[in-house]
C-alpha cells in the first residue's frame, strides 16, 4: 500500500502549495490548440482539495521540449486558460518560473488563488535537478505536492531538488500520483488471479524488463503488435515485409523459453490483417498462419480477437502495455479495439484492469472504452518503468 504522505495529512490552510503536475497536453502544431486535456483534468481534484481548504496553490509544470530556453509555443498560458474553464475559477500566470516576479506573485496570492508558472523547462537547470534552481523553485512554497506521475521517473529540480530542500514534514503526494502508485505498483504486489498481461507495440527489446519483472507474477502473456513478427520469425515462420528487430531473435527465444520455465501460458496471434504498404488507403486481406512476401502484417486477425478474447473473459487482473495494430489506421484498428471490447466487458464483471500509458492510453481512448477501465495511466514512459520495477527517486523523497 502506498505509505506516502498525503495532501490529506498535511494542513495547507493559508500556506503557499508548490504543486508540480504534468501538464504536457499535445497541441496542434501550427495554433498550438490542446488537442487533448486528460492531463490537465486529471490533476482537477487534487487543486479542487487544495483550493477547498484555502491553501495559495502555486502550480508548476512542463509543456514539449523547449530545450532550455522560451518558446513560444511551449507557453502554459493556454493550458492555464483550459484549465481556469474546467475549475470555473480564474488562474493568474507569470512569464517565468523562478526570480523576484515570480517570488512578487507567489507572496501576493490569497487563501485560495491559484498561480500558474511559466514552463520549467525554459531552465535547463530543470532537468540537470541544479542546486541553485531547486533553491529559486523552494523558496516560493511553504509545501511541495507532488502530483505529476508522468515526470515520476525524472530525477529534474521539479521532482526530487525541491522536495529534498524542503524535507519530510513538508512534501505530499497528490491524489493523481496516489492512485497511479495504487495500480500501477501496489496492487501488482499481489495481484488476484487470474493475471494476464497483453504486450503490444513495435519492440521486444522495449519491453524486455517489463517482461522479466511480470513473469514470476503473471499466468497468460499475449503478444501482439509488431513485436509479435521477431517472435515468429524466431520461431521460423515467414513474417514476409513485417518489421522485425532482426537481431533480437535470440531475446524473442529466450523471454519464450523463460515464460515455458515459469509456467507462464505464451500466446501468439494466429492470423493477421496485412497490407502491402505502410499507408491507411493499402490494399488489405486477412492471412492465416505464415506471411506472404509482398505483405506486412499491420494488426491481429479475426481468429486471434476471438481467441484472446476468450482467454481473457477469465482473467481476474490485467495490464495492458501497447496497441496491437496499427490503431491510428481504421483498416488496422479492429484488434485494439476488439481486445479493449473485452478486457472492458471482463472489468465490468469486477477484475481489474491496468491499461499503461502512452499509445496504449490513446488507443483506449480512441475505441471510447476509457471511462470502463479500472485505471488508465497518465504517464507513458513512468508507467513502463514502475511496471518494470524500478525505484522512483521522487517517491522516496516524499517520506
Amino acid at each position: 500500500v502506498m505509505e506516502k504522505k498525503t495532501i490529506r495529512d498535511i494542513d495547507v490552510a493559508g500556506k503557499r502549495v508548490l504543486v508540480r503536475v504534468d501538464l504536457n497536453v499535445p497541441q496542434d502544431e501550427k495554433t498550438g490548440a490542446i488537442s487533448d486535456d486528460t492531463r490537465i483534468k486529471a490533476v482537477v481534484p487534487t487543486v479542487i482539495y487544495l483550493v477547498d481548504r484555502k491553501a495559495r496553490v502555486i502550480l508548476c509544470s512542463h509543456l514539449g521540449r523547449p530545450k532550455g530556453k522560451p518558446v513560444d509555443v511551449f507557453r502554459l498560458a493556454p493550458v492555464a486558460k483550459r484549465m481556469s474553464e474546467i475549475l470555473g475559477k480564474p488562474i493568474a500566470t507569470t512569464r517565468d518560473c523562478i526570480g523576484p516576479d515570480v517570488e512578487q506573485a507567489a507572496a501576493a496570492l490569497k487563501d485560495g488563488d491559484i498561480l500558474m508558472l511559466e514552463n520549467l523547462r525554459f531552465h535547463d537547470e530543470e532537468e540537470k535537478n541544479d542546486a541553485g534552481f531547486s533553491q529559486a523553485l523552494a523558496r516560493l512554497a511553504d509545501i511541495y505536492v507532488n502530483d505529476a506521475f508522468g515526470t515520476a521517473h525524472r530525477d529534474h529540480s521539479s521532482m526530487v531538488g525541491v522536495p529534498e530542500l524542503l524535507g519530510k514534514d513538508k512534501v505530499a503526494a497528490g491524489f493523481l500520483l496516489k492512485k497511479e502508485v495504487e495500480y500501477l505498483r501496489d496492487k501488482l504486489a499481489s495481484p488476484a488471479k487470474p493475471f494476464l498481461c497483453i504486450m503490444g507495440g513495435a519492440k521486444v527489446s522495449d519491453k524486455i524488463q517489463l517482461i522479466t519483472n511480470l513473469l514470476p507474477k503473471i499466468d497468460t502473456l499475449l503478444i501482439g503488435g509488431a513485436m509479435s513478427y521477431t517472435f515468429m520469425k524466431a520461431n521460423g515462420k515467414g513474417i514476409g515485409g513485417s518489421k522485425v528487430e532482426a537481431d533480437k531473435l535470440d531475446l524473442a527465444k529466450d523471454i519464450q523459453a523463460k515464460a515455458a520455465a515459469a509456467g507462464v501460458r505464451f500466446e501468439l496471434p494466429v492470423d493477421f490483417v496485412c497490407g502491402k504498404e505502410f499507408a491507411a488507403n493499402t490494399e488489405t486481406r486477412v492471412v492465416d498462419g505464415e506471411i506472404p512476401d509482398g505483405w506486412q502484417g499491420f494488426d491481429i486477425g479475426p481468429k486471434t480477437r476471438a481467441k484472446y478474447a476468450q482467454i481473457l473473459a477469465g482473467a481476474r487482473t490485467i495490464v495492458w502495455n501497447g496497441p496491437v495494430g496499427v490503431f491510428e489506421f481504421p483498416a488496422f484498428a479492429a484488434g485494439t479495439n476488439e481486445l479493449a471490447e473485452a478486457v472492458a466487458d471482463v472489468t465490468g464483471k469486477g477484475a481489474i484492469s491496468i491499461i499503461g500509458g502512452g499509445d496504449s492510453a490513446s488507443a483506449i481512448e480512441q475505441a471510447g472504452l476509457d471511462a470502463k477501465m479500472t485505471h488508465i495511466s497518465t504517464g507513458g514512459g513512468a508507467s513502463l518503468e514502475m511496471l518494470e520495477g524500478k525505484k522512483f527517486r521522487s517517491l522516496a523523497v516524499l517520506g
